[in-house]
């Protein structure tokens, strides 16, 4: 059922993308003969690109091609899509993929210390996650460079070497791209964990669990972060699309060649097939972590198992 709903999603926002990007086939065509073209070159443009058919056919036949894994092609250099994205995801899902590696470990951390033993250290971490959920990614991203590539010169302000070339040349280039993300969403979810930890911890069930004499790292770890465990999957879950969003600017920042770059690129430059296919991975992957997630959910808690 999840994985009908999941298509269903993904055809529902192909389909508004697509009318959003497809729908104005003079400007499209414009936009890659340059404001100089006659109204004449205009349409011959449209009838060549297929975009003076009916928008339900377009959409059909980009639909036909997408689930074969044809993408279509760049309107400006011909570069097939899948072909470009090829090179440009592998940048992205790295660091969406660590970040939320590294998410998950912190914030469960950060939570669950802020819960239990609150204090100065639950206003430490509630004061993190406010100033972290309020900074966007790209001033996080200027300060980092500032502090850490020009005035220490500790990592790259720039560029990226593949994990191929040598893995601690890698790591030097997405250090800082990677803590560009990593702030605002280890404050996004270490909050969402810190609460359902909280609410766990008032419950009758752990009260009888101490009173039992078991030892209180157990009862943290082994029942209350088992049923605090969901709500802060789920909004970790959820800041995937935002990591994307994220990476657009942190790629730009960082003269990354990742799909945020390309899809930023290309959108300033109309070249509507690249947006698209960029669109529709980055949909795709949010849908499987999602999935990925509600899974983690049923093995945790059986109560959010679908019978």
């Amino acid at each position: 059922m999840k994985l009908l709903r999941a298509l269903g999603v993904l055809l529902v926002v192909s389909f508004a993308t697509f009318c959003l990007m497809f729908g104005n086939g003079p400007g499209i065509a414009r936009a890659i003969l340059g404001e100089s073209a006659t109204e004449a070159d205009v349409r011959r443009e449209v009838a060549r690109l297929g975009l003076d058919r009916p928008l339900l056919v377009q959409y059909g036949d980009w639909l036909g091609h997408a689930v074969t894994g044809d993408l279509g092609r760049s309107f400006f250099t011909g570069q097939p899509v899948t072909e470009a994205l090829s090179t440009r995801v592998p940048v992205t899902l790295t660091l969406v993929v660590l970040t939320l590696s590294l998410t998950l470990v912190i914030s469960v951390l950060l939570g669950v210390a802020a819960a239990v033993y609150g204090g100065w250290l639950d206003r430490v971490a509630q004061f993190v996650a406010v100033v972290g959920e309020s900074v966007p990614a790209f001033i996080v991203s200027i300060g980092l460079v500032s502090l850490f590539a020009v005035s220490y010169r500790i990592f790259p302000a720039t560029g990226y070497v593949p994990p191929e070339d040598g893995v601690s040349d890698w790591l030097t280039s997405v250090t800082l791209p990677l803590l560009a993300l990593l702030i605002g969403s280890v404050a996004k979810a270490a909050t969402q964990f810190r609460g359902a930890v909280l609410d766990t911890l008032s419950q009758d069930f752990v009260r009888t669990l101490r009173a039992r004499g078991i030892p209180e790292s157990r009862v943290v770890f082994r029942h209350v972060l088992r049923n605090a465990a969901g709500p802060g999957l789920t909004v970790l879950s959820l800041q995937t699309l935002a990591l994307f969003g994220g990476a657009i600017f942190v790629e730009q920042v960082f003269a990354l060649p990742g799909m945020g770059q390309l899809a930023n690129l290309s959108a300033q430059q109309g070249d509507v097939p690249m947006v698209m296919g960029a669109v529709i991975v980055a949909i795709i992957v949010v849908l499987c972590v999602n999935l990925l997630a509600d899974l983690a959910n049923a093995l945790i808690d059986p109560k959010a198992r679908v019978r």
